[in-house]
């Protein structure tokens, strides 16, 4: 089959295209014939050796596809070869062919394409995982969405402001403040012109945002706190603004305050298993009924990934970035 590899780390032109195996499956996995696959910051931090390969994951990129399901055993479940799925994989997407956990792959809601389906597991599992099961929003509860304009902001944005919370945003441009806004938050800041944390003490009249949701950490972390209301929750996601920052614990102790961090490329596929069936349960429904959209800012055929990483890290997209191999 047809890959892109890394063969070495550096900058987006050492993904190269590569011909390898096609995969052998493990024990409850299914092998997808990749029609799409999402590109996110995770690859780019792998290409550039920041983000080891978790023990017996291919070491290939590529962490969500959609396709046709041609080999696996799915006796008792509820899905049949030449079914189109999506799915979220430890590695490997960025390849004709790709083996994924059947746990962990979900129908392809009704009306949408492999390629709008594609770009949905990565940031969609995250989204759940953290604001949801991790920082508990409740009903009633306020988010504040750091990087809003990227594919985990606009997931995050649409997904709670479906469920009924009010979300507010930031990004780096009025325009990605606008699309922010477009999908759903009730005030996007740009972080480049505004204090977002004393614009959000002023929007919610000095309460604070009940929980955020931070892919930036380093010297956000003590302004997140001061615009947290009490009892708030910090979910960390990423480290893009760097992993130190120095905070007032007595804050934390005082009101209550939580902060918590997690990564999901190598949690256990049991784990990764309950977070889909929550987002079927809950989210699935919420993009049948038009009221989630896939937001897709460009595609690139498969052999075009190094073109993909570079708009990736020029920051001017908003949405996903995509592959496609039909």
């Amino acid at each position: 089959m047809r890959a892109i590899e890394i063969t070495q780390t550096g900058s987006p032109e050492v993904l190269q295209l590569c011909e390898r195996p096609v995969p052998t499956l493990k024990s409850g996995e299914v092998l997808i014939k990749v029609h799409a696959a999402g590109v996110n910051r995770p690859d780019v931090l792998q290409r550039i050796g920041r983000y080891p390969v978790p023990p017996g994951a291919s070491d290939l990129p590529g962490l969500e596809v959609a396709g046709e399901i041609v080999d696996g055993d799915l006796a008792g479940s509820p899905f049949h070869r030449g079914q189109m799925v999506c799915a979220l994989v430890q590695g490997g997407g960025y390849a004709e062919y790709c083996a994924a956990p059947l746990q962990q792959c979900l129908p392809l809601p009704s009306g949408l394409t492999p390629l709008e389906a594609a770009s949905l597991p990565e940031t969609f599992f995250t989204v759940w995982s953290n604001v949801f099961d991790r920082a508990q929003l409740a009903i009633g509860e306020t988010l504040l969405v750091q990087g809003g304009s990227s594919g985990i902001g606009v997931a995050a944005i649409q997904i709670a402001t479906a469920l009924g919370h009010k979300v507010y945003a930031t990004a780096g441009t009025d325009d990605k403040c606008r699309a922010c806004e477009a999908l759903g938050a009730v005030r996007a800041i740009n972080y480049r012109d505004e204090d977002f944390g004393a614009e959000i003490k002023a929007l919610t009249g000095g309460k604070g945002v009940d929980v955020i949701l931070d892919m930036v950490g380093g010297n956000y972390l003590p302004r997140e706190i001061d615009c947290l209301a009490d009892d708030g929750r910090i979910a960390l996601i990423a480290l893009l603004g760097g992993a130190k920052a120095e905070i007032d614990l007595g804050q934390v102790l005082r009101r209550r305050l939580s902060i918590s961090g997690s990564t999901l490329r190598a949690r256990p596929v049991a784990f990764k298993a309950a977070i889909a069936w929550r987002l079927r349960e809950r989210v699935w429904p919420l993009i049948e009924e038009g009221r989630i959209r896939p937001v897709i800012f460009q595609t690139f055929p498969l052999e075009q990934a190094a073109a993909a990483h570079t708009l990736m890290e020029s920051s001017t997209h908003v949405g996903k970035i995509m592959l496609s191999l039909v």
